[in-house]
């Protein structure tokens, strides 16, 4: 064998060093694949742990969905879920059922949209997304949703009539949206940038002189764009400069006169509304107050297409507000009255605010304005049936509604028909509905007076001649609680006068003379007036006795009513009495021990300066009596001066000189409770539940109170050791300063909530009160508890203003300022206060589920008042021992040796009852109880008190 040559030797080398990389590297990769298989086993340990949680919520989404339908919530969360774990199919199925339910938002039709797009690239599945498309252009009008339409559009302009097909969906784009002022420039950009395409096919090479159909397309191509210019520059568009400096540069011969004249009365309009343009941006979300001045300034201008795009922009971001649907669908039923476009939007109404009755009756009413056939009226009906109104009355007012419509399709003059049939059939089953459905869910009928039987007796009557079934019908309207009523009793009166006979007349006024219990008089006065036109002298001898008997008995029940509402009010006033009694006997005591803890000091005291005044001045003293014997009898402010005066009590010598002169100085009066008297009640407020630490409290309030008007004075109500009690009077100058000062109650000082009220003497005035709040539903406001005391009031604005417009928030607090957790929110109106409810009941605000109601306070109970405006009638136990109950004990807390009947209270100048307090045995005192004229102590009484222990 023959030996390789020098380049066989160095081929072979190669491959051999060749072969030892390849095995290199398959040792590396090996290495890598052991690495790269640990590493992967962790991830795909935590991936699979992060499915198996994400399946588990999603089959606990889906769960809940199959109970609750309507939970939109739980929809959006599902589909943020489904589309993270990448389940196509499974996501696909459940935007489909939501939007079958719901309209859905931009974001969620944009999303679907790009995912169908992506999923259909074959053309024979372009079908499929445009009718996706169009599905999602009719729940709002949205410029993005049309924009990717028409791009989309453009993608299948190589089939037959793709570009006509793309042209109608610009052209309807531009029509839904061309007018939005921020956002419609960009589609007709979009609209002429596909129409210069078209020009770059139609034109011929450059060189080579086109044919007479090249240039008829050219020409028409032309036009087009010169068209699309001169429509985009007469509307008002943000930017219009830019267009109009794009358009003299793209014209070969300049721009058209009436082109200009029309630029230039957009650009006057884009002028009028940009104010409006700019609060919008400005505004934070949902910007309602904006967009409804934006609406009523183009309601004013009267421009049909711009005031139909201004209540879709509204729309668009207040979707869930009723009273902007029920604006915007009248707008469309009174003033444009197209069909398609007004049943279009009352359709998209109720699928977004389901819950309000007025807009599933003016859907009614519309499509039986535009002649839709019975069916569709009817399925629109049935789906109003499962709305889920909030209100019992809802229910009573669409049957109403429908049965009006199924009414107006009866031929009367024929004596049966189907129509007729289904008119009986439909009142039948309302009353069943209310009585089963309603009642079981509301615990009312929602209809107490029974307005939808009363019509049907009526049509019965009127215009099917069937007394006899108008009758029956009445009697069960009686039966039902309403015959004590007298309204019903004349109106079923006026019915058999209108189309009865007088016989059942007459027996239905002497059934209402015998059942009436609220007009009892009414009632038989109308009957014996029907006996003077109608009846004989016996029918007339029997209406007078039966009246006469009823109105006896009427008079018989009302006196004893009246007694025993004099015996209750008797009752209280003893109650209060011996309340008043006990408090003045406790007030006595307290000052009484404050006295003999005094007069024990002073007495010691007196001792001591006796005896100096005994051994020194003895002389001096006897000098003085034989000069002057005034200093033995003379009186001061605790009773007397000199040798009978108590201990301890030297006079000033200014006092002692106008002793002297017989004319003593008196200090200043006050209450008991140590309360200024009020000179001016009228100029004055009270201002209580400031903080006894207030420093300087006088300055605080005037600083407070200056800017309501001049202030006279501030007096502030202090203890006996001058401590401030938290509570005191400002006075004005002028009465005009009172309303002032009042709006600044419950405003914060230090902490705690002050309270402003007029100043009124409540001796004088005992029915005065300053917190009247009402006792009725309010259906406009909310009443919400189980907030988180950390919760301020703006962040519980926050949380509702999408809700609708707010117009107060109150947080309900202790004395103290500190909060309770409930809360009152007063919306604009009923609607939007319903659909806070349905929104905000049972979410989670900061880990507390909150409750949310419509306001209806409860009655509050005035047992414990005095006055006509106690409640009359059985009062229960929980009235009897006041508003909260029982107390937690009936003990008295004064002791059983002070219990003894007190003297009748007197009369002060201050209109407030004098303490009344044992006076001692003196022969002044005793001629005054002989007397039976029971007066005030005053200092010099207390001070023989304590002389002769």
């Amino acid at each position: 064998m023959a030996a390789p040559s020098d380049e066989e030797q160095t081929q072979l080398q190669d491959m051999e060093e060749e072969e030892a990389g390849m095995e290199e590297r398959e040792m590396e990769s090996d290495e890598e694949e052991g690495m790269g298989v640990e590493n992967s086993e962790d991830e795909e340990d935590d991936s699979s742990e992060d499915d198996k949680e994400n399946e588990a919520e999603i089959q606990r989404l889906e769960e809940q969905l199959s109970i609750n339908a309507f939970d939109y919530n739980c929809h959006v969360d599902l589909i943020k879920l489904l589309k993270q774990e990448g389940e196509l199919c499974r996501l696909r199925k459940a935007r489909q059922k939501m939007s079958e339910l719901f309209p859905l938002t931009e974001e969620i039709w944009l999303d679907w949209l790009k995912d169908e797009i992506r999923l259909t690239e074959e053309d024979s599945n372009r079908e499929k997304v445009y009718e996706l498309f169009e599905r999602a252009v009719k729940d709002y009008i949205c410029p993005e949703i049309w924009l990717e339409y028409a791009q989309y559009s453009i993608g299948g302009m190589g089939s037959p009539g793709g570009i006509d097909k793309v042209r109608s969906i610009f052209e309807r784009a531009v029509t839904a949206v061309g007018l939005h002022m921020t956002k419609g420039q960009t589609l007709w950009e979009a609209y002429r940038e596909f129409e210069n395409a078209v020009l770059s096919t139609v034109q011929p090479p450059p060189g080579r002189i086109p044919s007479r159909e090249e240039q008829e397309l050219l020409s028409a191509q032309l036009e087009r764009i010169h068209k699309l210019f001169r429509r985009q520059l007469a509307v008002p568009l943000m930017d219009m400069e830019t267009t109009y400096a794009e358009y003299e540069e793209w014209s070969e011969n300049g721009v058209p006169e009436t082109v200009i004249h029309l630029y230039r009365k957009a650009l006057q309009q884009n002028q009028k509304c940009k104010s409006h343009e700019e609060a919008l941006l400005v505004a934070e979300p949902p910007k309602l107050a904006e967009y409804q001045a934006y609406i009523d300034f183009e309601l004013k201008e009267g421009d049909p297409p711009r005031i139909q795009i201004m209540f879709e922009r509204a729309l668009a971001e207040n979707c869930l507000v009723p009273d902007m649907w029920t604006k915007y669908t009248t707008y469309l039923d009174r003033q444009l009255k197209i069909k398609d476009l007004v049943l279009s939007t009352h359709e998209r109404a109720v699928r977004n605010c389901p819950w309000t009755m007025s807009l599933w009756k003016s859907y009614l009413q519309a499509l039986e304005r535009h002649g839709a056939d019975h069916q569709s009226v009817s399925d629109v009906f049935e789906k109003a049936l499962n709305a889920g109104f909030i209100q019992a009355t809802d229910y009573v007012e669409i049957w109403q509604a429908y049965l009006d419509y199924l009414r107006r399709r009866v031929d009367f003059s024929k004596e049966s028909s189907k129509e007729l049939e289904e008119l009986r059939t439909a009142f039948s089953r309302s009353l069943d509905y209310l009585k089963q459905d309603v009642e079981q869910r509301f615990g009312e009928s929602g209809d107490p007076s029974c307005a939808i039987m009363q019509i049907w007796a009526r049509i019965e009557a009127h215009h099917c001649k069937n007394m006899q079934k108008a009758r029956e019908l009445w009697d069960t309207i009686m039966t039902k609680g309403n015959a004590k009523y007298a309204n019903m009793w004349l109106e079923y009166y006026s019915l058999e006068r209108a189309y009865g006979d007088m016989t059942h007349c007459r027996k239905a006024l002497h059934r209402a003379v015998q059942c009436t219990s609220d007009y009892p008089e009414h009632v038989c006065e109308v009957l014996l007036t029907f006996e003077r036109v109608e009846g004989t002298l016996e029918d007339w001898d029997t209406a007078v006795q039966k009246t006469e008997t009823r109105l006896n008995r009427i008079n018989e029940q009302r006196a004893k009513v009246a007694e025993k509402e004099t015996n209750m009010a008797h009752h209280e006033e003893e109650k209060m009495e011996q309340r008043r009694k006990a408090k003045t006997e406790k007030k006595a005591l307290k000052k009484a021990q404050k006295a003999t803890r005094g007069g024990e000091k002073r007495k010691a005291e007196q001792d001591d300066y006796q005896e100096d005044w005994n051994e020194e001045s003895a002389p001096k003293r006897q000098k003085g009596n034989s000069d002057n014997n005034t200093d033995e009898y003379m009186e001061t402010e605790t009773g007397l001066f000199g040798r009978n005066a108590p201990p301890g009590n030297r006079p000033a010598p200014g006092r002692a000189k106008n002793a002297q002169q017989g004319a003593t100085v008196a200090p200043q009066r006050q209450n008991d409770d140590n309360k200024p008297e009020l000179r001016d009640e009228s100029c004055s407020v009270f201002i209580s539940n400031l903080a006894y630490t207030l420093e300087d409290p006088e300055a605080k309030l005037k600083t407070l109170f200056e800017s309501c008007g001049p202030i006279r004075q501030v007096r502030l109500v202090t203890g006996n050791r001058g401590n401030f009690r938290g509570y005191g009077y400002v006075q004005f100058e002028s009465v005009v300063s009172v309303p002032e000062a009042l709006k600044l109650d419950r405003n914060e000082v230090e902490g705690r909530p002050m309270f402003v009220s007029p100043c009124v003497d409540k001796n004088k005035n005992p029915e005065f009160k300053v917190f009247r709040y009402n006792t009725l539903m309010e259906k406009h406001k909310i009443f919400i508890s189980g907030l988180p005391f950390s919760c301020t009031k703006e962040q519980l604005e926050e949380i509702c203003k999408n809700h609708g417009t707010i117009k107060d928030v109150r947080l309900v607090t202790y004395r103290s300022g500190k909060p309770k957790g409930l809360a009152y929110v007063e919306f604009a109106n009923e609607m939007q206060a319903s659909q806070a409810v349905l929104k905000l009941d049972g979410i989670d605000v900061e880990g507390n589920k909150i409750s949310v109601a419509i306001s209806n306070p409860p009655r509050r109970n005035l047992m414990d008042k005095p006055g006509p405006s106690r409640p009359t009638g059985d009062m229960t136990a929980r009235q009897v021992y006041g508003s909260r109950g029982r107390g937690r004990t009936q003990l008295s807390l004064l002791p059983r040796s002070l219990h003894r009947q007190s003297a009748p209270p007197g009369k002060v100048e201050n209109g407030t009852t004098a303490e009344q307090a044992p006076p001692p045995p003196s022969a002044g005192n005793t001629a005054a109880n002989a007397a039976g004229e029971p007066r005030s102590l005053s200092n010099s009484d207390f001070a023989k008190m304590l002389l002769n222990k």
